[in-house]
């Protein structure tokens, strides 16, 4: 069955769809990432490729509700080097370049480059490889694109400047969605975790305290507000597990002190 990646051939969804799944992967190609949460939800895709980090600009928090509404599970994860890239139809060079798009946060990350091509007005677009591909298709003569190496090798574009982000060590963290929890074959090594805590003085110290107590290392927590009960909020936590009957014991004590928990994935850490 198809893999449900957010963005069109070129895009970096479908760069890690590749990497994981393989050249071959058959993908399914949606707009918006509430479109592949429904796709793997309904079951028209086995899973979803889904960003939900990025090493810059931080976490994407609105995936987390969605991930949580339509039911899913976190299966594992991949982290992609970011590298963009200013692309036009061959023979044109930076300094004919009027106006550049992409998608608003490759736009962001590569600010310090275009602050020394003060000409080039930069526009957002809906995502960096469809800007790519409209500029192939339509022959757009004095437009860029900022884009990946695959979307300037789909679309036959020419790159003018390559890794143009102003941090070079940019990565994203994409998380493999799907429909039924799955267990890795070995004992998992990272947990994604949703726990809603008693709305009381001092609850949230108490539950960091609860997973400090069992060497448990949270490398993320977000906060979403519960829609249904105003002024309660839901915390979204990664932790690392280096002991796995200590990860269950905290889970125990957590569930035991009141607090709601729902285990979005266990899966072995792909960090580099």
């Amino acid at each position: 069955m198809p893999i449900a990646i957010q963005g069109i051939p070129g895009s970096f969804h479908h760069q890690v769809a590749i990497n994981v799944f393989g050249i071959d992967a058959d993908v399914l190609c949606f707009d918006t990432f509430e479109e592949i949460a429904a796709a793997v939800g309904n079951g028209s895709a086995s899973q979803g490729v889904m960003a939900i980090e990025n090493s810059i600009a931080g976490a994407i928090l609105p995936n987390y509700e969605v991930i949580d509404r339509h039911g899913l599970f976190i299966q594992g994860e991949h982290y992609l080097p970011i590298s963009h890239n200013l692309m036009a139809l061959p023979g044109l060079k930076v300094e004919n370049l009027q106006v550049v798009k992409s998608h608003p946060m490759a736009i962001l990350q590569c600010q310090t480059f275009f602050q020394k091509h003060p000409h080039i007005k930069l526009e957002p677009g809906k995502d960096t490889a469809s800007v790519a591909r409209e500029i192939s298709e339509k022959k757009l003569q004095y437009q860029g694109a900022i884009a990946s190496h695959k979307a300037a090798e789909i679309y036959g574009l020419e790159i003018l400047a390559e890794n143009i982000q102003t941090v070079e060590e940019n990565f994203t963290r994409f998380i493999l969605l799907a429909k039924e929890p799955e267990k890795p074959a070995q004992i998992p090594n990272k947990a994604s975790l949703k726990v809603i805590i008693r709305n009381e003085k001092g609850a949230l110290a108490k539950l960091l305290q609860i997973f400090a107590d069992q060497d448990l290392d949270l490398s993320k927590i977000q906060s979403i507000p519960v829609i249904e009960k105003p002024w309660d909020y839901a915390f979204f936590i990664d932790t690392l597990i280096s002991d796995y009957s200590k990860y269950s014991k905290a889970l125990e004590k957590v569930r035991g002190a009141g607090n709601e928990v729902k285990i979005f994935g266990e899966y072995i850490s792909q960090k580099p």
